[in-house]
């Protein structure tokens, strides 16, 4: 077919004479002497552009070279541009047959591999890993069309010959396959085997424990993920898990013995893994299987000593906590004796910067309350002042030495009949100076409920204005910056007076108590653990606060920062002299050799018990042992009893177990042997109103034998250990009577648990002789208790600021630490949750009148205990609403008996009708 411009139509438009041919596929041109031959498999390439009598056609050759035809006729080029379209239509639907059997090709070839993939997995009872889909996943074909693309392609009836043909529904077929969620069909294949297995492995499953495992037990025992975390419930068998698991990977040939590794965190736990693997095995007929069990610390330094040929050293004072505490206390009097700047510094902070601030407006913790109600704290120098700000600069001034007045009156009179004299916070006669500290923010505001407060700080700068008396300002923002005892010590520098920071200046008996050397010596070992088990170097921290949100107390935070370079160095330097390091340095160098290849780790399957426990280091030695692929890491613990942070543990490694390892299965066990449900389902209420803990149901068969719950109160603290003893003694006298049955040897065990080791005194002395016949006492922290239960539990210690302690979560250690948990006494929660579960028949606490935990209110708020006397006698005490934690008691005084708050000389409340008779 052939097209050239008309005689009129070349004339008129004034166009070259040229030739057009469409032969098959392929349009030739000749104009001007050239000759032109063109693929036309674009509608871009073939323009044709109908005019009022002629038509234009344009054209793109392959060197990008345009030609413009014109003069012919518009019926002729009709003609021609059907002729192009119908060359288009040819070529487009060849075309999208050679892509659609490309796209079909492809899609087949890997859907062979994932169906490959999927029977592998059933027929060899198998889990699907992470690491095999990802790998396939990886391997699958990024096809050239979308989704609603690929649909269009394989139902253009242009392209396929019959939509109905067997080949063609096997086609789409294939199209649906490819377009499912992969990981989900996996994770239903895994399910299914799972499923299957616990069937096909029931005879392992039932003996490799002396008790049948449970279908939680049996299904994380089956689950062979590359990276599985177990969350346990206290007394729901984790370590007849882990053993479980070695056994069915070494029967199932899937792991050879000498591959396997158990972690555990000490080595009397790595022991007992070790022995109830024997037991399991010997059980099995595998008698002369061997797993090793390790504990962190000699695993680290086999691999230190691998790769560089040369084991290191750690101190025992480097390893164990009361050692490491009496180190780090000799550093710090060291530091002292050397260094007056240091001692200055380090006892500013005790005695100055011991307590955070609340955020501002917040409610604080009171030290006491006026007679009026109005809460106070007491300053070290003796004087009740109404918020944390003011007792932070009262104590700053105590320790510089400066005189000072606290709300004294001002010396001109402004009482009115509706404003009382006005009284200044502070007054520095040395200097005739006054200060007032405003609640004000970075851009000068107030709380919003503090009510006309910004009029009052305006009325007392006129006040001050008018009369021509100094006054010198700070503010909330001001004081958690730094800038405003900055400005307050130039301000008494012009007055004339000097600061003179002096640690040995005396204290009143009647000022508040600082914080104890032996509390910042703790703090700071656990910060050290925290900064060295994350890496962190002091340069690190101090850009942390720099991006800390500036209503925090960063003046505190950057002082602690101060003190805490030179006995992180001493620290160093103690290790330096005896050519040693400590476990964190020692983690983190055995990781980093596996993690640049220097060290290939020899183990397959890496088991790490008490999980909740582990230190960042940890965690990074447990993600570098199973770098390499084929490896699986297997975690087990606890987050509700994660207790260990003063030794460096971090909860968030696993609340956070996906993100640490990049990916995981979490599986749980949630069915418990040791406690009733009824105290399975308090303390599991009580730790959820954490959110940040993972969440769980608690369930148990264990019945319960009495009541699972009781609080006694005694009057004071000297009547505590008569009331232990009275409770062992109906206890002792019920099981003689066999009103409450004994154990297998006729004998119930008793812990009695506190939160500190001064506890103890609540265990009388003679039980053994009295109730040794019916019972085992023993006295433990609660610390200490964690992984051991009892039948019978007692909590001497609940009262107010003892059980939770006040000073166990310090904020300073949010440099050395990630964003984690911020939920109140978070630790101590936890605390409190594992003392409850040690217990598998019942829990007892003993509190003191007006000085109720406020643990246990929440539990008697609740509902889930009464406080009784100990006969079980009903408490009717009235709670005082001002301090909210005494109650008011009958007393005697010069005017006659009368009723007031048992927190006095604290709190001075009365009930309304306070005096009577």
């Amino acid at each position: 077919m052939e097209w050239r411009p008309s005689g009129w139509g070349q004339r008129l438009t004034r166009s070259a004479h040229w030739l057009l041919r469409l032969e098959g596929e392929y349009v030739e041109i000749r104009i001007g002497g050239k000759h032109y031959r063109q693929h036309v498999d674009d509608a871009a390439r073939v323009r044709v552009i109908p005019g009022l009598f002629w038509a234009r056609v344009e054209l793109q050759t392959e060197d990008d070279e345009s030609l413009s035809l014109d003069g012919l006729p518009n019926r002729q080029a009709a003609q021609l541009s059907a002729a192009v379209q119908q060359v288009l239509f040819t070529c487009t639907t060849r075309g999208r047959k050679a892509l659609f059997a490309d796209i079909l090709a492809q899609i087949h070839c890997w859907l062979a591999e994932a169906d490959a993939l999927t029977d592998r997995g059933s027929a060899d009872r198998r889990w699907i890993t992470h690491e095999q889909q990802q790998a396939l996943l990886a391997e699958r074909p990024a096809l050239p069309l979308q989704p609603s693309e690929l649909q269009q392609l394989f139902l253009d009836d242009a392209v396929h010959e019959d939509l109905h043909a067997h080949s063609h529904r096997a086609a789409l077929d294939a199209l649906h396959d490819w377009q499912l969620d992969w990981p989900a069909v996996w994770a239903e294949a895994n399910a299914s085997m799972a499923t299957r297995e616990l069937v096909l492995a029931r005879n392992f499953l039932q003996r490799v424990e002396s008790k049948p495992l449970t279908e939680e037990q049996a299904r994380a025992v089956i689950c062979f993920d590359n990276r599985v975390q177990v969350v346990a419930s206290a007394g729901s068998g984790k370590t007849s898990t882990m053993v479980a698991k070695a056994a069915y990977a070494i029967d199932r040939g899937f792991v050879a013995p000498e591959r396997i590794v158990m972690l555990a965190f000490n080595k009397d736990a790595a022991k007992e893994l070790e022995d109830r693997a024997q037991r399991s095995f010997e059980r099995l007929g595998m008698g002369d299987t061997v797993v090793e069990a390790r504990t962190f610390h000699a695993l680290g330094l086999s691999i230190i000593a691998k790769a560089t040929g040369r084991k290191p050293d750690i101190p025992e004072w480097a390893i164990e906590a009361t050692l490491g505490f009496n180190k780090l206390a000799e550093l710090v009097d060291d530091l002292k004796d050397r260094s007056t700047h240091f001692r200055t510094q380090w006892d500013m902070f005790r005695l100055v910067f011991g307590r955070d601030l609340p955020p501002l407006g917040a409610q604080m913790l009171a030290d006491g309350y006026d007679r009026d109600g109005t809460p106070y704290i007491r300053t070290l120098q003796g004087e009740r002042v109404k918020s944390l700000e003011e007792c932070v600069i009262a104590d700053w001034l105590f320790y510089n030495g400066v005189a000072y007045n606290y709300e004294r009156r001002y010396e001109f009179d402004t009482a009115t009949d509706t404003h009382r004299q006005y009284r200044p916070d502070f007054y520095y006669p040395d200097a005739k100076l006054y200060h007032e500290h405003f609640a004000l923010d970075a851009d000068g505001q107030p709380p919003k409920h503090f009510d006309n407060y910004a009029d009052g700080v305006r009325w007392k700068r006129e006040q001050h204005a008018a009369r021509g008396t100094a006054l010198v300002e700070t503010t909330s923002f001001g004081l958690r910056s730094g800038e405003a005892l900055h400005h307050l010590s130039e301000r008494l520098g012009e007055s004339r007076i000097e600061l003179d920071p002096n640690p040995d200046r005396e204290l009143p008996d009647t000022g508040a108590k600082p914080m104890p050397d032996a509390d910042l010596i703790g703090l700071m070992r656990t910060f050290i653990a925290h900064a060295k088990s994350n890496c962190l170097s002091l340069e690190d921290m101090a850009e942390r606060l720099r991006q800390m949100p500036e209503d925090q107390f960063k003046e505190r935070y950057r002082r602690f920062l101060e003190i805490a370079g030179p006995v992180f160095q001493a620290w160093d330097d103690a290790l330096a002299d005896e050519r040693s390091i400590d476990f964190e340095d020692m983690l983190n160098m055995a990781a980093e050799l596996l993690e640049q290849g220097h060290y290939e780790s020899p183990y397959e399957l890496v088991m790490a018990d008490e999980f909740q426990d582990a230190s960042r280091a940890r965690a990074r030695l447990c993600r570098a042992l199973v770098n390499r692929p084929g490896r699986y890491l297997f975690a087990v613990g606890d987050d509700w009893q994660s207790i260990n942070r003063f030794a460096g543990a971090d909860v968030s490694v696993m609340t956070g177990f996906r993100e640490w390892m990049g990916h995981g299965q979490v599986l749980k066990l949630e069915q418990t042997f040791r406690c009733p449900q009824a105290l399975c389902d308090v303390s599991s209420r009580f730790i959820s109103r954490n959110p940040a803990q993972i969440a769980k149901e608690v369930r148990s068969a264990t019945p319960a034998m009495g009541p699972v719950l009781q609080a006694f109160q005694m009057n004071r603290r000297e009547e505590l250990q008569d009331g232990v003893r009275q409770y062992l003694a109906r206890l002792h006298q019920q099981l003689l009577s066999g009103e409450v049955p004994g154990e297998r040897d006729g004998r119930v065990t008793v812990f009695v648990l506190g939160r500190y080791r001064a506890d103890r005194y609540a265990v009388p002395s003679d039980w053994k002789a009295a109730f040794g016949s019916t019972m085992e006492v023993e006295f433990l922290t609660v610390h200490r208790s964690k992984g051991r239960e009892a039948d019978y539990v007692i909590l001497p210690g609940m009262v107010n600021r003892g059980f939770p302690s006040l000073r166990s979560d310090d904020p300073v250690l949010s440099l050395a630490m990630p964003d984690g948990d911020t939920f109140p006494l978070s630790e101590e929660r936890r605390l409190f949750y594992v003392a409850l579960t040690r217990a598998r028949r019942s829990v007892a606490m003993f509190t003191l009148q007006g000085k109720h935990s406020p643990f246990l209110d929440e539990l008697v708020n609740e509902g889930a205990v009464e406080v009784t006397g100990i006969s079980g006698t009903a408490i009717n005490d009235e709670r005082c609403p001002v301090c909210k934690v005494g109650v008011f008691v009958d007393r005697t005084g010069p005017h006659g008996p009368f009723r007031s708050c048992s927190s006095y000389p604290l709190c001075h409340s009365k009930p309304k009708g306070g005096f009577r008779g």
